[in-house]
């Protein structure tokens, strides 16, 4: 027996005397150069694969603020080893060690291939797809498996369908970010087509009652402070699913000049549903912080019903969704209605010296002019297209789609701001008498 040979025979003999050795595949199944593997206790691990074929683990979870790492670049540091670089803030761990340049320390795990299958040394089962959630349902009037992209996965409507169905929010944004840094980075080349979900994905645990029903406070006490940040934060997970929505839903819609849709008007939703994304995270963060968490209060899902009534016209989709706010017995924080209750919300924080709050919500109300501003870019110019008048059109589609009246204050400098002026919102609101 030859010394590889003998090498091979320790090694098979260690791994089948070790329960600690769990077996994730063969060396074909992990062709990328980071891999998570899912684990039952939620401490996931990602498998790297290097260009010279080496393999390493560590945890996927950055011990900084737990970005994922498996969505990091692999880089030299410029001493023959390799390290995963964080992709939220950079921070580096050496492949070997899990050692970081900033002191800090990741976790590793011993890897060996024999035989064409790899083995980590962990006393944690592992899979290489996502441990099914027993507390996560779809509230859709279809089921999951009628929702399903038909493009590979380098198409724009395979990760927006997969987001849809995604029921973690945290989840959601880590999908997001990957999905807006493939499309701007060219990774993802092709928009593709994709039959979305009728309703999102929502973790089972959530309360979920109706919009009327929903108690936010005055913001006076810590307690009400939580609950409009988690009002918000709810806001802002649909949000992120109707950005992918109006892609996934009308990925292929053609214009009556035969023409399809702009590949800008794609561009312009992933950056908005990557705004979104950051938005939850902004307001989740804070929640943690206040010494709450996301799910420890009711929640609605009003925002979608909007939705639901223009899944078939992508301009009463844009006019409702994306330029007006939200039809409930209480007026939603959507996009346009988010900057008309700006001033009064961001004095309510400011009023309690909650600075930290008042600073994430003064990013959100930066973001959400633009996203104003991106709604109204493509209704007009899918109007121009079709020889419609803007004006006229936006006030039927408002009319037939949406109850009742515009109900002022009007943040006029805001909605000026994202270019919708006056002529735009005032006819729609309820005549004095």
């Amino acid at each position: 027996m030859d010394c590889f040979e003998e090498d091979l025979v320790n090694a098979l003999r260690e791994i089948v005397n070790s329960s600690n050795w769990q077996c994730v595949g063969s060396t074909c199944n992990f062709k990328s150069q980071c891999t998570k593997l899912y684990s039952e206790d939620g401490e996931h691990i990602v498998l790297v694969h290097t260009e010279n074929d080496g393999y390493w683990a560590m945890d996927s979870s950055c011990p900084h603020e737990g970005g994922p790492l498996d969505l990091g670049d692999i880089e030299d540091l410029g001493n023959g080893k390799l390290a995963l670089i964080c992709p939220w803030h950079q921070f580096d761990f050496c492949l070997e060690t899990g050692e970081s340049s900033t002191g800090l320390m990741n976790q590793v795990y011993e890897v060996r291939v024999v035989q064409g299958k790899i083995y980590i040394n962990t006393q944690n089962a592992l899979s290489l797809c996502p441990i099914p959630e027993k507390d996560t349902l779809s509230f859709g009037r279809v089921l999951l498996d009628d929702a399903k992209s038909t493009s590979s996965e380098d198409s724009l409507c395979f990760w927006a369908t997969k987001i849809l169905l995604t029921p973690d929010p945290n989840e959601k944004v880590i999908l997001t970010q990957e999905a807006l840094q493939r499309w701007n980075s060219g990774r993802i080349t092709d928009v593709g087509q994709a039959t979305p979900p009728a309703q999102p994905s929502r973790k089972h645990s959530l309360t979920v009652l109706d919009p009327g029903k929903i108690k936010r406070g005055k913001g006076g006490t810590l307690a009400s402070r939580i609950a409009l940040l988690h009002s918000l934060a709810n806001i802002e997970q649909w949000a992120i699913d109707l950005s992918w929505d109006i892609i996934a839903r009308f990925c292929s819609v053609t214009l009556s000049s035969g023409e399809p849709l702009p590949r800008q008007f794609f561009s312009d939703f992933v950056k908005v549903a990557g705004d979104e994304a950051k938005h939850y995270h902004l307001l989740e963060k804070r929640i943690t912080e206040l010494g709450s968490f996301f799910g420890a209060l009711p929640v609605h899902n009003g925002l979608w019903q909007s939705a639901t009534d223009t899944s078939h016209d992508l301009l009463a989709r844009l006019a409702i969704v994306h330029m007006v706010h939200e039809a409930s017995d209480e007026a939603e924080l959507s996009p346009c209605r988010g900057l008309d209750v700006h001033p009064q919300t961001l004095s309510r924080f400011a009023a309690q010296s909650d600075e930290s709050s008042v600073q994430a919500l003064e990013v959100i109300y930066r973001d959400e002019i633009t996203h104003v501003a991106a709604g109204l870019k493509w209704f007009t110019y899918i109007c121009s297209k079709e020889a419609r008048d803007c004006l006229s059109t936006f006030h039927e589609l408002v009319k037939q789609h949406f109850k009742g009246y515009l109900k002022p204050p009007f943040n006029t400098e805001g909605r000026r701001t994202a270019g919708m002026t006056e002529e735009w919102y005032v006819p729609l609101v309820k005549p004095s008498s």
